[in-house]
């Protein structure tokens, strides 16, 4: 999959679920990330793999965001299905953000304290973002941008690292050609 279309489908993907969120339909948002997320494991040389990554990164988002919404610094008005916990369609863009980990934002993976950087800006300035548009709420808005902060710049070096052992976009034989380079 070239990377422009992984980057203009991850965009595409969180408008739609943060607006379907904004405009009390989350469903249509987190239905619309679940296609992309589907073509992007059809198109994975290794979906089992890449399933893997996308379900680890799920499970970081769903702890990080409910312990966010838990201490009361973020309030999610749409979507949640279990008092508590970060809203469905807030799952679904961690889904969406772990499909360009071994594509659009494959280049990380060479530049692990760039990644801590990354994550320590771009993460802070989406859920801004969202705020802006109207699909979550700051509640404490300090703390809450700081650990956000502070969370993206050892989430996103971690879903990196995780996506080099899971990286459904590399060819077996690459693999393979990789791990005897490294043992040579």
């Amino acid at each position: 999959m070239p990377a422009i279309i992984n980057f203009a489908l991850f965009q595409f993907g969180w408008f739609a679920c943060v607006l379907g969120a904004a405009w009390a339909l989350p469903w249509a948002g987190t239905g619309i990330a679940l296609a992309i997320v589907t073509g992007h494991l059809l198109v994975a040389s290794q979906p089992r793999a890449e399933l893997k990554l996308l379900v680890i990164a799920a499970g970081i988002g769903l702890v990080f965001d409910s312990a966010l919404a838990m201490l009361g610094w973020i309030a999610f008005p749409t979507g949640v299905l279990v008092a508590g916990l970060a809203p469905h369609w807030m799952v679904a863009l961690w889904l969406l953000f772990a499909t360009t980990l071994n594509v659009s934002l494959g280049w990380l993976k060479r530049y692990p304290l760039l990644s801590v950087l990354f994550g320590a800006v771009g993460g802070p300035l989406a859920y801004y973002g969202g705020s802006k548009l109207g699909a979550l709420d700051f509640v404490e808005m300090t703390p809450a941008l700081i650990a956000l902060a502070i969370g993206w710049a050892v989430i996103t070096p971690l879903l990196v690292q995780l996506a080099k052992r899971f990286d459904g976009f590399v060819r077996p034989l690459d693999n393979e050609l990789l791990s005897e380079a490294g043992h040579g």
